[in-house]
């Protein structure tokens, strides 16, 4: 009986023999990136895109002066400079309405004058001279058309110069707008409420949107 348990406890050794040298044995794991421990900092990250210098490309600032100055140069080009292309025939059609008022006036205002001339020295000569549609007037008439046509001219050429000014102040206040960011992320709500009380009020929520969350504060 001691001789098979003494055989057993043998076998039970040679066995924990064999297990120990089997779990005491090393284990080697291959270098890998993701468990390399050297420091992150030189290290090659694959994730990250190097962007060369020469290839940034800068965009240049919007500058008001430079719309104001065109304008005032060349009516439209400080528009064209803002980009709003469409402003450019609204200046032109004001501007041009303007001209041609200021043309027709002082083209009938020299008539005028000049009739108005002949008929005051009585030069017979000349009589012929004058715009047939001026004359059947007598002088007295003509002096006071004379005067009108001199007088609208002479608003004409001051709305010429408003109208080239307004020109340049849309220009410069749109140049200084431009970077002014008009986005939708504050926003501003008024609501009726009726409490279980029976009272009405006014909610006034004023809320500010991001593209992950909107905080709303109601007032």
């Amino acid at each position: 009986m001691k001789v098979s348990v003494y055989i057993v406890f043998a076998v039970l050794l040679v066995h924990a023999g064999n297990l120990f040298a089997q779990t005491g044995k090393r284990i080697v794991i291959p270098a890998d990136s993701t468990t390399s421990t050297k420091n992150p900092a030189f290290t090659k990250d694959t994730g990250i895109q190097v962007v060369k210098g020469d290839t940034i490309k800068t965009v240049p600032k919007h500058d008001p002066g430079k719309a104001t100055l065109r304008s005032l140069i060349i009516p439209g080009w400080g528009q064209a400079y803002n980009r709003e292309y469409w402003k450019i025939p609204i200046v032109y059609g004001a501007l041009g309405t303007v001209a041609g008022f200021y043309i027709y006036n002082n083209t009938w205002y020299k008539r005028t004058r000049d009739a108005f001339n002949i008929r005051v020295n009585n030069d017979s000569a000349h009589f012929k001279s004058i715009h047939p549609k001026l004359q059947p007037l007598s002088a007295q008439s003509l002096q006071i058309y004379r005067n009108a046509f001199r007088r609208d001219r002479d608003y004409s050429a001051l709305y010429f110069i408003i109208t080239w000014g307004l020109n340049i102040v849309d220009a410069t206040v749109f140049g200084h707008l431009k970077d002014f960011n008009v986005s939708e992320d504050l926003s501003l709500k008024i609501h009726p409420i009726i409490r279980v009380n029976g009272n009405t009020g006014v909610s006034l929520v004023l809320g500010f949107k991001s593209p992950s969350k909107s905080l709303p504060a109601t007032f």
